[in-house]
């Protein structure tokens, strides 16, 4: 798979995620709450580097995709406390 296919599927994968973790949110604890809120602002960046990848118009670099997918790695990782947070 090349670096955009596994980018492409990153992404897809994180907002799954997300969308299931914004419903889980309703009942969770103040701290899963605070954490998402924080999570929110690197899924903003996220989005923007995505976006910017997926704009043919614009030339991204190997560097630039990796950085994107530093953010990403960082968003699935906060993911994954909130969900264990939620399933406690």
């Amino acid at each position: 798979m090349s670096l955009s296919q596994d980018f492409d599927h990153l992404l897809e994968k994180l907002n799954t995620e997300r969308e299931s973790l914004q419903l889980k949110l309703h009942l969770a604890s103040m701290d899963a709450k605070d954490e998402f809120a924080e999570a929110e602002q690197l899924w903003q960046q996220f989005k923007s580097k995505a976006s910017e990848i997926a704009d043919e118009s614009i030339e991204t670099s190997e560097d630039y995709i990796a950085k994107a997918q530093v953010v990403g790695e960082e968003l699935k990782a906060a993911y994954q406390r909130i969900s264990q947070r939620l399933t406690e």
